[in-house]
């Protein structure tokens, strides 16, 4: 282990150094390509502040107005005919939207039910077997001026529910 821990220390540096020294060696400005890079790099991080700024906004409304508990309490019956537990609906519907947020949501249900509970080893599972499909397409497409994303948004979305269905498949194969 402590091997691997000083690796890990002195890999990046290591890449660093290697990069500027075949730079050189290349008769690359490799001073000029860094700022270049840099300036590069904060003109994208702004172009990104509006998208963030909006996703964040937004589901921070819908959780605030109580719309997400208005909405599992009208899917409840349907819920609980599939045999899927109504709390980990929440997590299932923010994860496509955002990682910040549904992680927030798979903390509450860890606090709330426990590491070890069904609930939470599930919504572990789902937090890992799905993506956030309409940040990465409002942000990064967003950012590079994609406006026809249509067909990646309709694979994005059912990529991801197909990660909620394996994971509650699985959980309730391997815990359940």
């Amino acid at each position: 282990m402590g091997m691997i821990i000083q690796i890990s220390n002195y890999i990046i540096p290591f890449i660093i150094l290697f990069v500027l020294l075949y730079g050189t060696y290349k008769r690359v400005p490799t001073y000029e390509k860094f700022v270049e890079g840099g300036k590069e790099g904060v003109s994208l991080a702004i172009s990104l502040l509006p998208f963030l700024l909006g996703m964040i906004v937004s589901i921070s409304i819908f959780r605030a107005s109580g719309a997400m508990d208005a909405f599992v309490s009208l899917i409840a019956p349907v819920l609980s005919f599939l045999n899927v537990p109504p709390d980990i609906v929440p997590l299932a519907l923010t994860r496509p939207i955002s990682g910040t947020a549904s992680l927030g949501v798979a903390t509450d249900i860890i606090k709330t039910e426990g590491p070890d509970s069904f609930i939470g080893k599930l919504a572990s599972t789902m937090q890992g077997s799905t993506d956030t499909t309409l940040y990465i397409l409002t942000v990064y497409f967003g950012a590079v001026g994609i406006k026809k994303m249509g067909d990646a948004l309709k694979v994005g979305l059912i990529a991801d529910f197909i990660g909620i269905i394996a994971s509650l498949v699985i959980c309730y194969m391997l815990f359940g």
